[in-house]
């Protein structure tokens, strides 16, 4: 094509151009008995895979405004993953190199994503505090004040996050409605999605948008403890060592009217069902979004319209959520039925929908993090094992991703009792799932002894002993 030529629609010079514009799709299936029309914004549909691509360009092209990042500079970002790819993607194309720093819990699909743009992946522990020179932002920082030419993307506190969706999804979701939406929902991450976007549509409509943000149910956000959950992209964590907990300044909570709390099964639950009913294989933050957004659906009438955010495809996530390898280890309901026994059939434990607290006996006792010798050998009394766990002072079960460990009588036969528990730490217990079948549960443990932790939807809640599960498999063979 030359210069001369009109350009056909759809033409563009470069990926920057293709980012933004995407579809809104209506709910049909699953709203049913809902009046409200319920629209999802489809931004896997981006380049890049997800809603990040709009922060990531928005956040490039102002760093190259300012001067902070010049030709043949490196960028440098903490993530998820999701802003890592659509950093890489449009910075590959404008000659940069790329370092993305992820948590351990990121999908293999995203990091093989990052590393098949060429971008450098730095993986590191994400159960960290704020300050920790192995938490993300630290290492990421690190890195960008160590590289020559290096910019730190920072889109936690990056203004260019926010005002990408301001300058482009809220004036999208306006013109695809035709004026008409009502209420504006997405998950809260960042911040930037929900508080951008919504700020606009709350300035063109006067005021009569409402913007509720999705949160998983323990994000400090919506007012959780902060302890750790399963889907990933979405929420605020709080570990308990962290001593003062900074907000994103790419949120603006102003500018929220309500917050939904969703759980871990309900966003799961319902991304399945997206799938096998509406064709849509969406990410888990779209879960937690669009369970957000049915709820607020389900008290509106036929006049309001309700536009959701999905941030990315489920394609980034099949070894997660659509994986019943790793649903049943965690006690979520698997996709395909389980033939024979399950781990819950065999313990006594109630059907993976039920409530936690159906869950026959008292959850076993963990030791945590900051205990001393003398007082894990207590907590041990007689039993063989018991996983360490982070310190926090919360009822009820604990959440298996917060699991640090494991600790046997035999390993503090000689520890002297002051000393902290974390110095004495085996790896963590084989974890089977109540969703599990027996002999799935059986090649989990192979030839552990002992204390096996069972999990029900993300928490541990029995100790049994491998024996068990091992005679349970026989006789049902």
């Amino acid at each position: 094509m030359t210069a001369t030529q009109p350009r056909a629609a759809g033409v563009f010079d470069s990926i920057a151009g293709v980012i933004g514009n995407t579809p809104l799709v209506r709910l049909n299936r699953v709203t049913e008995g809902i009046a409200a029309a319920v629209y999802v914004k489809l931004e896997y549909l981006n380049p890049g895979g997800s809603v990040k691509d709009r922060a990531a360009l928005s956040m490039l092209e102002a760093a190259e405004a300012s001067g902070e990042l010049r030709a043949g500079g490196t960028v440098v970002e903490a993530t998820s993953g999701n802003t890592g790819i659509g950093l890489a993607a449009v910075a590959v194309a404008r000659g940069y190199r790329t370092i993305v720093v992820v948590p351990d819990k990121s999908s293999g699909e995203k990091i093989a994503l990052l590393r098949a743009y060429g971008a450098e992946v730095i993986v590191t522990a994400g159960g960290r505090p704020v300050g920790h020179p192995e938490h993300l932002r630290s290492v990421a920082l690190r890195l960008a004040a160590e590289i020559p030419g290096a910019w730190f993307a920072g889109q936690y506190d990056n203004p260019a996050n926010p005002g990408a969706h301001y300058a482009t999804t809220g004036p999208e979701i306006w013109a695809q409605t035709g004026g008409r939406v009502t209420h504006y929902v997405a998950g809260i991450g960042t911040g930037g999605t929900v508080t951008g976007a919504g700020e606009f549509l709350k300035e063109v409509s006067g005021g009569a948008v409402r913007v509720i943000g999705a949160d998983p149910e323990s994000s400090v956000y919506g007012g959780g403890d902060g302890r750790a959950w399963y889907v990933e992209s979405v929420g605020h964590y709080l570990h308990p060592e962290t001593e003062e907990d900074l907000w994103p300044t790419s949120y603006h909570p102003e500018v929220v009217d309500r917050i939904e709390r969703v759980p871990d099964l309900e966003a799961l639950t319902l991304l399945h069902r997206l799938a096998r009913t509406e064709g849509l294989l969406l990410g888990g933050s779209s879960g937690t979004s669009i369970a957000a957004a049915l709820r607020v659906a389900r008290t509106l009438g036929p006049d309001d319209v309700v536009v959701v955010i999905a941030p990315d495809s489920g394609r980034s996530y099949l070894s997660k959520y659509f994986d019943d390898d790793w649903l049943g280890r965690l006690g979520f309901p698997v996709i395909t039925p389980v033939s024979g026994p399950t781990v819950a059939e065999v313990i006594g434990a109630p059907d993976s929908g039920g409530d936690i607290a159906e869950f026959a006996g008292d959850p076993p006792p963990v030791v945590p993090s900051d205990a001393s010798v003398a007082q894990a050998r207590a907590l041990l009394d007689a039993r063989p094992a018991l996983p360490v766990t982070l310190a926090r002072e919360l009822p009820g079960p604990t959440v298996v991703a917060e699991i640090l460990g494991s600790v046997t009588g035999a390993r503090l036969a000689d520890a002297p009792d002051d000393d902290p528990i974390t110095d004495y730490l085996d790896p963590p217990l084989p974890v089977i799932g109540t969703t599990d079948s027996v002999e799935r549960a059986v090649a989990r443990i192979g030839d552990h002894s002992g204390s096996v932790l069972v999990a029900h939807i993300g928490l541990a809640v029995a100790l049994v002993d491998a024996a068990r599960i091992n005679t349970a498999a026989t006789g049902s063979a």
